[in-house]
């Protein structure tokens, strides 16, 4: 059996074994493990119950995992993705007050989305239609937009009737606690200890309690929490809120997060091919978007492919055995749903900004000193956390490009994909600045 399972996973050729396959899941585990946490307190906010979606996040990455590591065999574990599910709180839920179940029913119908458009081989064109340097002004906008939900939640950054935002109070005991926990999280990234952030929140989780500053409610967690949001969508409501405005967003976001972890995964791995493609693609994509349906049905924001992946890369997982470790230790976090409730924002908060920091290496790819790039980019990454919308700064970052390049006589046949995305983005901020 283990023969067989080596074969099919492609042991000799990747050159690995089961001990550096399962030590390497671990490691990506113990990087990404802070969902469990940042994920509902998130969510939350929405008014979805908090140890459902504790489980939810827990069984959607085992399940999108698992599934890539089975079907596309590579070693990418797959969670609810930051920056969806905040654009899916603030944004959605927040912002235009639409219901939860109404913005799972989205979710659901963006992963639909996925898997039509992955059949008929459209979304493969989509990622090759977007520039590379967009790719990264959208991840860094993500980043900036985590971290400043992230300094929200810690009172770093406060509101202001004259300047819209001003330093918070420092001494205040969740701000001064956040920016200590910090403090650690970067010490231990320093020290390459894994599970830093993980350690950085139940660090200060435990220091919160011993200062009084949170108190623990018992909650109904694990499966049976699930009851709670599981199969909850509401589909109907998502078509008549609107299909473009919200499954758009959806969908091309997803995309970019997915095409950045995929080429920064096996770029490190060396499992890319000769001519830099990436060989399994159509797995890959399927398996990202059955695990998003997965997860709008037990009841979580989309579900993408996860940078940290290429922690697990470092300890030398190359094949689909290291994402079905990370997948069958969620199903494992699953018992800690009823004990989650207790870490307060002190603990989550320095986890989302140190996420938004880690985003931002991207920025380095950006071709800065060409203006046709340069505008663009920036206008993607400095919208999106300024408007507190990644569509926003997506679709500026688009149509600017499309403008600029039509301006300049450089507009191509080859291009006719890209400017198609940038009539239906202005169509789309037409539609809101009438509505």
């Amino acid at each position: 059996m283990l023969i067989r399972l080596e074969r099919y996973f492609e042991f000799s050729r990747l050159g690995t074994n089961w001990r550096t396959e399962v030590l390497a899941g671990v490691t990506t585990f113990l990087t990404m493990a802070y969902i469990v946490v940042v994920n509902p307190s998130i969510l939350e906010k929405t008014g979805m119950p908090l140890p459902a979606v504790t489980a939810a996040t827990c069984l959607s990455a085992a399940f999108g995992s698992i599934l890539m590591g089975i079907i596309a065999r590579y070693p990418i574990a797959l969670a609810p993705g930051m920056g969806l599910n905040a654009y899916f709180t603030y944004t959605v839920c927040l912002r235009m007050g639409i219901p939860w179940q109404t913005a799972l029913g989205a979710v659901f119908l963006s992963g639909m989305v996925f898997l039509l458009l992955t059949a008929f081989g459209i979304r493969q064109l989509i990622l090759k239609a977007i520039p590379q340097d967009l790719y990264a002004a959208v991840a860094c906008g993500i980043g900036l937009f985590i971290a400043f939900i992230g300094l929200s939640k810690a009172g770093l950054v406060v509101q202001n009737p004259v300047t819209l935002v001003q330093l918070g109070n420092i001494k205040d005991p969740t701000t001064a606690l956040a920016l200590l926990g910090l403090g650690l999280m970067v010490a231990l990234e320093i020290w390459k200890v894994k599970g830093s952030i993980l350690i950085g929140v139940l660090t200060v989780t435990a220091a919160a309690w011993g200062m009084g500053l949170t108190h623990f409610t018992r909650a109904e967690g694990g499966v049976a929490s699930l009851t709670a949001t599981a199969f909850k969508l509401d589909i109907p409501g998502a078509l008549r809120v609107g299909l473009v405005e919200i499954v758009f967003v959806f969908f091309f976001v997803d995309l970019f997060d997915n095409l950045g972890t995929l080429v920064a995964v096996t770029k490190r791995a060396g499992l890319q091919a000769a001519d830099h493609s990436i060989p399994r693609l159509n797995r890959i994509l399927f398996a990202d978007a059955l695990a998003t349906v997965a997860g709008s049905l037990t009841g979580t924001s989309t579900v993408t492919s996860y940078v940290e992946s290429t922690a697990g890369v470092a300890a030398g997982g190359r094949s689909g055995i290291t994402a079905i470790v990370t997948g069958l230790l969620f199903l494992v976090a699953m018992v800690a749903a009823p004990f989650i409730g207790i870490v307060p924002a002190a603990a989550t908060a320095p986890a989302l900004i140190l996420v938004g920091s880690m985003m931002m290496t991207t920025v380095t790819e950006i071709r800065w000193t060409d203006p046709l790039v340069a505008v663009p980019a920036f206008l993607t990454l400095i919208l999106i956390p300024l408007t507190y919308s990644i569509a926003n700064g997506l679709g500026f970052g688009i149509i600017s490009w499309a403008v600029l390049h039509l301006a300049a006589g450089k507009l191509t046949r080859k291009d006719w994909l890209l400017y198609l995305l940038a009539a239906l983005f202005l169509i789309r901020f037409l539609y809101l600045s009438a509505s």
